[in-house]
């Protein structure tokens, strides 16, 4: 579909991509992987058309569209949420402007017998046609329909999306991308902002309907879910596996294992080869070996080891301050904006030392309770920071902030003061910011790169409370090991606004939940947390339905009454007998087979809509070629919706 052919890029003399060359098929799902600064975002810059390589083409055929999701981007607060999405259906209004404008022409005309009468009558046709493949209501429906699975209520629809919090306009800037159906998806860290249900959702949208993929993601369960194909940048090479994530983890060690053999081997060659030209230089009977010997040691190709073998990150936060007992003491704390309430009445208290996580759903109010505590944006209720805090704060968007046009010495260099102005090389090499890299300009830096560039103004400070929103967006996995261990040696207290779990895992004590406008304390770490909601992870409690409305007054005073009530509305499940047992399993097998055959339907819905796209790419000349593809794209359609209802089905029968 897409041809990358001999792709080169160099940035200041330093080359990125050496010669690179691929091909994207179509229903390829490809997981683009490397360390941070190893040109992943300009490879799909580059793919999408935005930025020029150095040398090299790529080929894209005429008629295939490229939709791209950079990490960051500019949003327009103009527009409600409904006429931003509908940006995505500015070639439907444009079709549709053709034809009035064709049927117009065609009113005034009475050259019946014309070619140009007849051209005019078969460009209205085909423009009808494909009008009709896109939904008679302009894609109304299939914009209520995204918006809504991507967690959007229909009262949102109308709100301007200046209201919305930073996870949500990364929605939906999603929805519009997704609308456009492109051929091909490049997809930029989509998880970043994006809450584990919305996740999940992305996951079998691009499972089910997407056509080719790339992306690039930090989020290992999902482009395990959603890739099938492994592409590394290493090096300025690239390594091309056929494989999902973790197995081309397992794959790529044996690699590195064999090519540290290679090179150890060609180490003790060029070694044993430059010992016997030294010994035998200057004797005259061992004048044609030594001569053979030095063609031969210049022929030598030398094996390169990856980057990741022979760079470390250090990280290490600087001993913490003393504090008072209480860094952080909240008493019926609320915070509205205008009519909405994002969180009331949430009271706790954090102790000297303790590392708790705030999770739930965007827009809950994680992001808003850490700016109350730093006291950005006003609030309801008492919020008391304890004796001696030194707050250390990292937002969301602090990479953002970074100055682009200064270098990354400057940008240390600027906020270092006293001893550390003698040691900001040091520390800059600790980050792997070493040698010429810290004469480059942030704007050229990547998005993991900027990350740790703001950690680095972090640890200029010594602080006792870390408040870290959103840490590990744009990290590679290598890089959040890495900050895990650093921020479990702090010696402070730590809050962590996360969804990542497998970050969160070992780390916390305390979880904070914010959920339907309250914010539940949960003690132990986060697969306690998880454990005590009868839930396997994160995304199932953000899958959940809301919780039920809570008791009255007056169940609060008896405790008692209050968990009888509880055990009476849902009653422990009785044991089936043996009869009753062997007939479950019969409809969940005969459940299970629906689901196979709807799937098996699916696959041939989808074959026929990509037979009919194949004979539409070939110029086929049949008249009604429009119309069975609309009729199979529907059919696909509805397919798809059986499928879905018979796997809720039989989700519905395993989890009783």
């Amino acid at each position: 579909m897409i041809s990358i052919n001999s792709l080169s890029v160099e940035f200041s003399a330093r080359a990125l991509f050496d010669d690179i060359s691929y091909v994207i098929n179509d229903r390829d799902r490809i997981a683009l992987v490397g360390k941070n600064g190893a040109g992943k975002s300009t490879m799909l810059k580059i793919i999408a058309g935005l930025q020029a390589p150095t040398s090299g083409t790529v080929a894209i055929p005429q008629g295939v569209t490229v939709g791209y999701l950079p990490q960051t981007m500019i949003f327009d607060d103009e527009r409600t949420v409904r006429q931003e999405v509908r940006q995505a259906f500015s070639h439907i209004d444009r079709m549709q402007a053709d034809l009035d404008a064709m049927t117009a022409e065609l009113a005034g005309r009475t050259d019946y017998d014309s070619d140009g009468y007849h051209r005019l009558i078969d460009r209205m046709t085909t423009l009808t046609e494909q009008l009709a493949m896109h939904g008679g209501d302009g894609g109304e429906a299939e914009m209520e329909k995204t918006l809504i699975g991507l967690g959007f209520t229909r009262d949102d629809f109308d709100r301007p999306t200046g209201e919305f919090s930073g996870g949500w306009r990364m929605r939906i800037e999603l929805a519009k991308l997704l609308l456009r159906r492109p051929d091909v998806l490049l997809l930029d860290e989509p998880t970043n902002h994006l809450d584990i249900e919305s996740i999940q959702w992305l996951e079998r949208f691009l499972v089910t309907n997407a056509r080719a993929v790339v992306l690039v993601s930090h989020d290992r369960a999902f482009i395990d879910n959603v890739t099938s194909r492994t592409i590394e940048i290493s090096l300025g090479k690239i390594y091309d596996y056929a494989v999902n994530y973790s197995r081309y983890v397992e794959l790529r060690r044996e690699r590195l294992e064999q090519q540290m053999r290679a090179y150890a081997n060609q180490q003790k060659q060029i070694a044993d080869t430059e010992a016997f030209i030294e010994r035998f230089r200057y004797k005259a009977t061992k004048a044609v070996q030594v001569q053979s010997r030095m063609k031969q040691l210049a022929k030598i190709e030398r094996i390169e080891v990856d980057e990741v073998d022979t760079s470390h990150l250090n990280l290490r936060f600087p001993p913490a301050p003393r504090s008072g007992d209480f860094p952080v003491i909240a008493d019926e704390v609320g915070k509205a904006y205008g009519d909405h309430q994002v969180f009331d009445h949430a009271t706790f208290t954090i102790r000297r030392g303790e590392k708790v996580a705030f999770v739930g759903k965007n827009g809950m109010g994680k992001s808003t309770l850490v700016k109350c505590i730093m006291g950005e944006i006003p609030f309801t209720g008492k919020l008391k920071i304890g004796h001696g805090v030194q707050i250390g704060y990292f937002a969301q968007n602090q990479a953002s902030l970074l100055d682009g046009e200064l270098t990354v010495f400057d940008t240390i260099d600027r906020v270092a003061v006293g001893d550390v102005r003698t040691r900001i090389r040091d520390i800059l090499g600790a980050f792997m910011f070493g040698g010429e890299a810290s004469d480059k300009k942030v704007k050229v830096l990547s998005g993991g790169e900027r990350t740790r560039l703001a950690m680095i103004r972090l640890l200029l400070q010594p602080v006792n409370l870390l408040i870290l929103d959103e840490p590990t967006n744009h990290l590679d996995m290598v890089t959040k090991d890495v900050l895990k261990q650093a921020i479990r040696d702090f010696g402070g207290t730590v809050i962590l606004v996360s969804h990542d779990r497998e970050f969160l895992d070992g780390l916390v004590e305390k979880v904070y939940e914010f959920a339907d406008g309250r914010v539940n304390e949960c003690l132990g770490g986060i697969y306690d947390f998880l454990e005590r909601k009868r839930i396997s992870s994160l995304a199932e409690l953000e899958a959940a339905p809301k919780a039920a409305p809570k008791p009255e007054p007056k169940a609060k005073a008896e405790p008692v009454a209050k968990a009888v009530t509880k055990s009476d509305a849902k009653p422990q499940a009785p044991r089936l007998s043996y009869a009753e047992q062997r007939e479950r399993d019969k409809v969940i097998r005969r459940a299970r087979k629906k689901v196979e055959e709807a799937e098996a339907e699916v696959a041939a819905r989808e074959q026929a809509v990509k037979d009919i796209e194949t004979a539409l790419a070939a110029g086929s000349a049949d008249p009604d070629i429009y119309t069975r593809h609309a009729e199979a794209t529907k059919a696909l359609e509805n397919a798809m919706s059986l499928w879905e209802l018979a796997s809720m089905d039989l989700e519905s029968l395993t989890a009783q």
